[in-house]
């Protein structure tokens, strides 16, 4: 049954224990100055494995924590999304407006992520920084890198777990999107491709 993690401190699953066995793999010859985290323990393992050996602590960043999901946060999807009218359809059909009651709105995430992420690079000019955070902020990030325009979010794809994007950011600090959901270090068998429309959750709710 998957729930509506959001600011839920879950622990990463099996499967995502062996996907970060890949990523330290990936990361280990990879020259890193700094690395912050999201507080949650998924995404805190998560950067504990770009780590790998290296001398560097952890720095965590409550700005990069993933969205909160108010009355819905730790609600199977079932259950979030058929108890309160119109909310699967904005979360389908226009994410900008999700914004469920006592939750973090979808707009508030995607100026707070961005404004995180500008804050981390004129922190650490010249410097090489990983940062390790959620699926629905990363996707509000890289909406503002491609289209810069939040109604254009349905149109982003969302990334694969353990996927890596690449920001450069130019001594202007103007950012340059390199590549983003590339998750090339995971084998085919242990990339866990998941639909995350509400109507699918509906759906195969029994």
């Amino acid at each position: 049954m998957r729930i509506f993690q959001g600011s839920t401190d879950l622990d990463v699953s099996e499967l995502g224990a062996k996907q970060l066995e890949f990523l330290k793999k990936r990361f280990s010859e990879v020259h890193i100055d700094k690395v912050y985290s999201s507080p949650l323990i998924r995404a805190v393992k998560t950067a504990v494995a770009v780590v790998g050996d290296r001398n560097l602590e952890v720095e965590t960043c409550d700005g990069l924590i993933e969205l909160h999901g108010g009355v819905v946060e730790g609600k199977p999807f079932a259950e979030a999304f058929n108890s309160i009218e119109g909310l699967a359809d904005a979360w389908d059909n226009h994410p900008q407006d999700f914004a469920p009651e006592g939750g973090e709105p979808m707009r508030h995430a995607y100026e707070r992520i961005w404004e995180t992420v500008c804050k981390i690079a004129r922190d650490n000019k010249g410097k090489t920084i990983a940062a390790s955070s959620h699926g629905g902020v990363i996707r509000c990030l890289v909406c503002r890198l491609i289209e810069n325009d939040i109604n254009k979010l349905k149109d982003i794809s969302w990334s694969e777990n353990t996927a890596v994007m690449l920001i450069e950011f130019d001594d202007d600090f103007k950012a340059n999107l390199v590549y983003f959901n590339d998750y090339s270090h995971l084998p085919e068998e242990f990339v866990n491709r998941k639909t995350r429309l509400a109507s699918f959750m509906r759906g195969n709710a029994k």
